[in-house]
């Protein structure tokens, strides 16, 4: 079986790295690894996505977080919200931790578990940089947790390309969400933010 980033803990080798990105107008730092999503760097669409997200204060997830970019940007750029971190992968999850310690981000935690699996308690917004390749059933099955995980004015943010299937994700967002709207395009991907579950 091919093993993806999306594995619970990855058998590569291990080969870390540092990378160095900026955005939400701050710096950072990161280690990144062998077997995890974007190890070179702050990938495009997780950039876009970071860049489209609103003003943040409250509770927010980091769904299939990675080594961390979101969520230590979050945290780094407002310390007054809560940030909760989780992957799937375990290899990510550590990563993640190491990331916002050495950020200087102390509004945040990483839980390692499958989806929701470890995540408890609802959120003002959900930020997801959704793993493709882990077919649309894993896909789809994220967008329906999210709507049961929203606080009442919450919403969750997506961002996919459109060659990766932009328009039927939204489709479906749309069967879960009353809400749905396109807040970003560039680069051929897309930001949804859908808000109003329909079974809130």
């Amino acid at each position: 079986m091919t093993e993806h980033y999306y594995s619970k803990n990855p058998s590569a080798a291990h080969d870390e790295k540092a990378v160095i990105f900026e955005t939400l107008g701050l710096k950072f730092r990161c280690a990144t690894d062998a077997g995890v999503f974007s190890r070179d760097g702050l990938d495009m669409g997780t950039r876009i996505l970071l860049e489209a997200l609103p003003e943040l204060s409250g509770r927010a997830l980091d769904l299939g977080c990675g080594w961390g970019a979101v969520g230590v940007a979050l945290g780094k750029r407002y310390p007054g919200a809560e940030i909760l971190l989780t992957d799937v992968n375990e290899r990510a999850a550590e990563l993640a931790e190491r990331n916002l310690r050495d950020n200087g981000v102390k509004n945040a935690r990483v839980v390692c578990g499958d989806g929701f699996e470890r995540v408890e308690g609802a959120f003002d917004l959900i930020a997801l940089n959704p793993p493709i390749r882990a077919g649309k059933a894993v896909v789809y099955a994220l967008f329906a947790g999210a709507a049961r995980r929203l606080a009442p004015d919450g919403a969750l943010y997506v961002v996919i390309r459109k060659q990766q299937g932009a328009e039927s994700a939204q489709r479906y967002l749309e069967t879960l969400y009353k809400k749905v709207e396109r807040v970003a395009r560039e680069k051929g991907y897309w930001v949804l933010r859908c808000a109003k579950p329909v079974d809130a």
